[in-house]
């Protein structure tokens, strides 16, 4: 989610999103250039999904990202990744460079986008998914649908689909009223993307981010043309609408995983504390079920590991990319060829 969410302050809870992460980060040289242009444009039926894929070996490793945001989140970990077997990232409908889609980026949709892509493109199974909040509810789901094509599942803040209820009752309330905030708030993106823009505006900063330090010129290029533009605000407020949709999607499939080899990381860091201020009761409360979410997840599996990651908030690829290529590699090395 954009960064336009640090301006919904709630009275115990204030809304750090994923792209706070990115302007934390250090500045860096030119990086991401492959991430900053369309790959392979892969054809699915009259629109197309932007694929790119590197490295080789017995397993290919593929990526999905939090909501509202293209596959170029993963390039700190990608390439990495590249170097220890084939890895993939793709950008769901309307995000990144891939085309808009007539339906929203539900679990079930993009599952379908997905497999079908990847049978297009020729990028055979087995896959090991690793996906990052929406991202992992969507992996999840894959996994369920085509369990003899999944190897190992990666969920990085993965999300659950009874995540908001749970995390809104502990916060009593203040998490939903932050996202009805969020949604008024990405509307009026929405909005203002159908007008244009203007560099260096209020609206502009908050509701791209801004520069991200991190991508190097290119890539923040192509960022900013992808989150300046009506399709995109369409294709990202859609698929937070259908958020709902998506959790029952995930509701009706679940069940234990076997004996996957399953990777749970989660935050060390909440992105909903104030920084330089005590962690507020509420705060600690969020935290503690978030944990205990992820907890559940990990029983899913009898070969599971459970990780908190120190330093990293819900991005944890932006924050402590190491942790995640480990993390990664530590399911690989579970998985025989």
């Amino acid at each position: 989610m954009p960064r336009f969410a640090l301006r919904l302050s709630v009275t115990a809870i204030v809304a750090v999103c994923a792209a706070s992460s990115y302007a934390q980060a250090p500045s860096a040289v030119d990086t991401g250039l492959a991430f900053s242009h369309p790959n392979q444009l892969v054809d699915i039926g009259g629109r197309r999904l932007n694929l790119y894929c590197s490295g080789s070996g017995a397993n290919t490793v593929i990526f999905d990202a939090p909501s509202g945001m293209g596959g170029w989140v993963w390039h700190n970990v990608q390439p990495e990744v590249a170097k220890q077997t084939r890895a993939c990232v793709f950008d769901r409908a309307g995000m990144g460079f891939s085309d808009p889609s007539p339906r929203p980026n539900t679990s079930a949709n993009v599952v379908e986008d997905l497999h079908a892509a990847l049978g297009k493109a020729g990028v055979a199974p087995p896959y090991v998914l690793v996906g990052n909040s929406l991202g992992g509810a969507n992996v999840q789901l894959f996994t369920y649908r085509y369990p003899d094509e999944v190897k190992g599942l990666v969920l990085v803040e993965g999300h659950h689909e009874d995540e908001i209820d749970r995390i809104n009752v502990v916060s009593k309330g203040k998490f939903k009223e932050m996202m009805a905030g969020s949604l008024e708030y990405a509307n009026a993106c929405e909005a203002q993307a159908a007008k244009g823009f203007v560099p260096g505006s209020e609206l502009f900063t908050n509701c791209t981010g801004g520069v991200q330090p991190q991508f190097g010129r290119a890539l923040n290029a192509a960022y900013l043309a992808s989150l300046t533009s009506p399709a995109y605000w369409r294709a990202r407020n859609a698929e937070e609408d259908a958020f709902e949709v998506s959790n029952a999607q995930l509701r009706a499939a679940r069940k234990p995983f076997g004996d996957l080899p399953l990777m749970v990381l989660t935050r060390g860091v909440s992105p909903y504390a104030i920084p330089g201020k005590p962690q507020s009761e509420l705060n600690k409360a969020t935290e503690k079920e978030n944990y205990a979410i992820h907890q559940e997840m990990a029983a899913l599996s009898t070969r599971s590991t459970h990780r908190v990651v120190p330093g990293a908030g819900h991005i944890i690829q932006a924050d402590q990319p190491q942790a995640v290529i480990k993390a990664i590699s530590d399911l690989l090395a579970q998985i025989k060829p």
